[in-house]
């Protein structure tokens, strides 16, 4: 009788902290994970009806700015245009050591319709490799000579289609288009990030356009009016996000910006795991750490309406780049699975269920064609929020971190013909170890031990969720993910 009693003391105990000391903090984070999820969902279902509606706006009216035809502009023999015609641009072309992209990116520049005296090229090339210097110097050359064939053309017309907008519109800053991507379907990997981007254009870039005249650059395919840009300050490198951080500026000085979803620009998506995680990081760092330092400056701005700066504190930065990314992970990643261990602590079915299923579907809605990817999607980026959230914690509290820069590996023409998906084939030794990521595969272990719990002694049903979970986690632990480079 005494064993019995002294072997149920520690469970005892074990049930006294828990209920006195886990539960009531499990239960505060439930709360306040609830109020960001309320958050969440509101700012998504406002964006969607409003990108809804500029849609709708935008067949019976256009973009609602000015635009007339610029007509095709004379050969090179003929007489100079007036600058008022055809106005001098400047086409920028930032490079790294970029040796698998340099052709595409000088071609397709100097593949653009605009009288020769009026366009500037510039190459930015900022290449360690001497190699790789040597080869943009050298296309440099020949494509100033015109000794060179294009292997990948774009849309000729990009100028001609949106040099109209700010010709006749002089309020317009930005005129930002569309990115599609190349390599969406090299793997899974690609769709996903696909999706998530489409929804990106579709929804808020869309409805900040439409409601606001204000969104986030996103550093290529877009047309900047030079007086805007110098009016705001200029470029700055004080976070990773300098696109964003312009756009920002130039927004407070009054300046608008028009999203034109019609035109379209080739991209790549990063196709390698790591990649994908070093570009997220960067975004969402610099985004907020940009937050850190912008917040003061937009609240005692006195050039801009109150709407507007609600919109840019508030939806821009708090929502999306703050709460978006802590939220995920937090709250579908830490309290939920933890929960099941908890039974003191109930999650309302509004916010287990009802919430993330509304978000999930006003995503869907935007990206019919991959419905069935949507699963993958849910897991994908709820992994994807451990990175996201670490960036963003690293960017408010500015760390040491905050400014890394890691430009995103790019492999051009291999996208077709060379790139192995890593499932298919058994790696080497070497190439396992480097392909193991620490972090994943503890959250993967935490969150078995939850699932584990709730499948034999829990109440709560979480298991099958956190399965899945644990799953996700383990398959990008061990880098089974995205593609791999060539060995070279």
């Amino acid at each position: 009788m005494a064993s019995s009693s002294s072997s149920s003391l520690p469970a005892a105990w074990a049930a006294a902290v828990r209920a006195g000391a886990v539960a009531p903090a499990l239960r505060a984070a439930v709360w306040a994970c609830l109020a960001m999820s309320a958050m969440l969902v509101a700012e998504a279902a406002w964006m969607g009806l409003a990108s809804l509606a500029a849609a709708a706006a935008r067949r019976l009216r256009g973009y609602g700015y000015r635009w007339e035809p610029m007509a095709a502009p004379p050969d090179v023999e003929a007489p100079a245009p007036a600058p008022a015609d055809f106005p001098m641009v400047l086409v920028q072309i930032p490079m790294y050591n970029e040796k698998e992209v340099y052709k595409l990116s000088i071609g397709a520049a100097c593949a653009l319709t605009w009288p020769p005296d009026r366009i500037i090229i510039q190459v930015l090339d900022d290449s360690t490799d001497p190699f790789v210097k040597e080869l943009v110097e050298l296309e440099c050359k020949e494509w100033a000579s015109k000794k060179i064939n294009i292997k990948y053309e774009p849309e000729s017309d990009f100028l001609l289609k949106t040099m109209p907008y700010l010709l006749h519109n002089p309020k317009i800053a930005l005129v930002q288009t569309r990115w599609e991507f190349v390599n969406y379907n090299v793997c899974l990997m690609t769709r996903i990030q696909k999706m998530s981007l489409d929804y990106h254009f579709k929804v808020e870039q869309e409805s900040g356009s439409f409601m606001h005249a204000f969104f986030g650059f996103n550093g290529t395919a877009g047309v900047w009016r030079v007086s805007a840009i110098n009016q705001s300050g200029g470029w700055k490198d004080r976070t990773t996000v300098e696109d964003m951080d312009l756009a920002v500026r130039a927004s407070l000085k009054g300046w608008e910006f028009l999203y034109v979803g019609d035109i379209r620009v080739k991209s790549e998506l990063p196709s390698t795991f790591q990649a994908y995680r070093h570009q997220q990081h960067r975004w969402t760092c610099g985004a907020a750490n940009l937050f850190r330092k912008m917040a003061w400056e937009i609240i005692t701005n006195k050039e801009v309406s109150m709407w507007k700066k609600h919109h840019l504190l508030y939806s821009f930065f708090f929502v999306r780049r703050a709460i978006a990314p802590i939220l995920t992970f937090l709250f579908y990643c830490i309290v939920i699975p933890l929960s099941a261990m908890v039974p003191e602590v109930t999650i309302p079915v509004w916010g287990l269920v009802y919430i993330p299923t509304a978000i999930t579907i006003m995503n869907a809605i935007r990206n019919p064609g991959s419905v069935h990817l949507m699963p993958f999607w849910i897991l994908f980026e709820n992994v994807m929020a451990m990175h996201r959230m670490r960036a963003a914690l690293s960017g408010l509290l500015e760390t040491a971190r905050a400014n890394d820069w890691v430009v995103t590996e790019k492999v051009g023409d291999q996208v077709k013909d060379e790139l192995d998906v890593p499932l298919l084939e058994p790696l080497k030794p070497t190439e396992c170890a480097e392909r193991i990521y620490i972090p994943e595969l503890l959250l993967a272990l935490y969150l078995l031990i939850c699932a584990s719990y709730d499948f034999v002694l829990g109440n709560h049903k979480y298991y099958i969720y956190i399965y899945l979970q644990a799953v996700a986690f383990t398959v990008m632990g061990f880098g089974f993910v995205g593609t791999r480079t060539p060995c070279s």
